[in-house]
């Protein structure tokens, strides 16, 4: 049977061979982090030396490539409504991909887009799913995983019947991908706030997208509260969410082998979070 792979978003400051120590440093056996500064378009290229440097240091701390979940720039919106945007989008997603596969990753994980109130929302999750196809294409094997959202502004991809739409009109179905944001899923009105609901909302998903396409979930509390549309997380416990929802996951084997990253607020208590979820596994 799988492990759980549980981490956190960390650092790559000073260069990405940098993360998977970040990651260790904590008890980690998953992590994420970006692969250039996130809110830049424009990145210069990953030099060899840290590229091998990068593998060298997962693989020293037994971080394989399917424990590890990059995510993209912010700045991308690849349902943008403006044909030069749109482009612009498409071009530093193709980037991003073509950086993962250089440092021999097999997930990049990215929040879909936005219509931005100029184009339906069928419209826009058309123009999503031809982003990916035109990037797939141009790529060999990165999957291209899918984040749900808080349903913010006119962001969308917050319910599972979205996220399904882009998946069915993707063309190469082994391409793509879902991560659960749990702040996310709560926060765009699933109650996950006891084992009860959990199993509920659980068997939406199946029913409605399928666990073959759940690649990584982020682990948060939310400080917003159910169907706020709020994308503000929170420390384990501390949020509107409460624990049973990251019991419930920790103890279902559906979600072991993908990598369970925190992006809760405090990093000072990340190596506690981590300790709490693996202690949920073994009750």
């Amino acid at each position: 049977m799988l492990p759980y792979f549980v981490g956190a978003h960390v650092s790559a400051s000073g260069g990405v061979h940098n993360a998977p120590l970040n990651a260790a440093a904590l008890g980690a056996n998953a992590f994420a982090l970006f692969t250039k500064n996130q809110r830049r378009w424009q990145a210069k290229s990953l030099e060899e030396d840290v590229i091998q440097a990068f593998k060298k240091n997962c693989s020293e701390n037994n971080l394989n490539p399917d424990q590890i979940l990059p995510h993209d720039s912010y700045l991308i919106n690849l349902g943008h409504p403006e044909p030069e945007a749109l482009q612009k989008s498409r071009e530093a997603f193709l980037d991003e991909i073509q950086r993962c596969e250089q440092l021999g990753l097999v997930y990049l994980n990215f929040h879909p887009g936005s219509h931005l109130r100029k184009i339906s929302e069928p419209e826009c999750l058309s123009k999503i799913a031809d982003s990916l196809n035109w990037a797939i294409a141009q790529t060999d094997s990165v999957i291209a995983v899918i984040e749900n959202t808080a349903g913010q502004g006119s962001n969308l991809g917050y319910s599972f019947e979205q996220l399904a739409e882009i998946i069915h009109q993707v063309e190469d179905k082994s391409r793509v991908g879902v991560c659960i944001d749990t702040c996310h899923m709560f926060a765009a009105g699933y109650d996950i706030r006891t084992q009860e609901h959990c199993a509920e909302v659980f068997e939406q998903f199946e029913q409605i997208v399928g666990f073959e396409y759940l690649k990584g979930m982020h682990l948060n509390d939310s400080k917003g509260g159910l169907g706020s549309n709020l994308d503000r997380h929170h420390s384990l416990g501390q949020g509107e969410i409460g624990l049973e929802i990251f019991r419930f996951i920790m103890q279902d084997d559906r979600f072991r082998g993908i990598p369970l990253i925190l992006e809760t607020i405090d990093e000072t208590i990340w190596t506690d979070e981590i300790q709490l979820l693996r202690q949920f596994s073994q009750a």
